[in-house]
């Protein structure tokens, strides 16, 4: 994992021009599929790629649900007890984050929105479902719904103060690829207690 400050600054540039994209869809199923096709062209090709090279060998693509639309939510942010946690990367030192927020989800639960309070701001909510770590199933260490930080946003409504959060957008973290990399996993607020059968899957990695 030995990355060039250009090489991360180009995958973090598409990264944030691929989400404008997602946003600007004329549906959410061609937004999927856009994010789907582009994410498949990161991983294989971009130098940044958390992929092992001998994974990429037979790359075929992510394991990526259909979109159901029924897993898109434009949600309030709902008040939430003060609280804070750190993560010690190897790339970034040490991440502080704060709960500024919940949100709950219709016939899901509730997830915790936290904001990375070190310079730059972001909203950061990760998820763990009912499958994590099952065959077939989700990452088990858990997934990201946004991290605006780096560009995964899938938009907000300041005036109304919600924010979306699509299931279906849902992406392993690098360290799901690459034991190397060191990246912050859902807390307890993050934990919800039935399956989530959208977005990327995990276990065997490709189509």
């Amino acid at each position: 994992m030995d990355l060039t400050a250009v090489e991360v600054v180009d995958w973090r540039r598409r990264v944030f021009a691929l989400y404008d994209a997602v946003r600007r869809a004329a549906s959410a199923e061609e937004a999927h599929e856009l994010w789907r096709i582009e994410r498949d062209d990161l991983l294989l090709r971009h130098p940044a790629t958390p992929l092992l090279a001998e994974d990429r060998v037979l790359f075929e693509g992510l394991s990526v649900a259909p979109y159901d639309p029924d897993w898109r939510f434009e949600l309030p942010l709902l008040a939430a007890d003060p609280a804070r946690f750190e993560f010690a990367t190897g790339t970034d030192g040490v991440v502080p984050f704060e709960r500024i927020g919940r949100v709950e989800i219709p016939d899901v639960g509730s997830l915790d929105v936290w904001r990375l309070t070190s310079y730059g701001g972001g909203l950061f909510v990760p998820v763990r479902d009912a499958l994590a770590g099952r065959p077939g199933g989700t990452y088990g260490g858990g997934r990201y719904l946004l991290d605006t930080i780096k560009g995964a946003d899938l938009g907000s409504d300041a005036e109304h103060g919600t924010i979306v959060l699509d299931f279906n957008f849902a992406y392993n973290p690098s360290c799901a690829y690459d034991p190397a990399w060191a990246c912050p996993l859902a807390p307890p607020g993050n934990v919800l207690s039935v399956p989530v059968p959208v977005g990327e899957l995990h276990g065997g990695g490709t189509h």
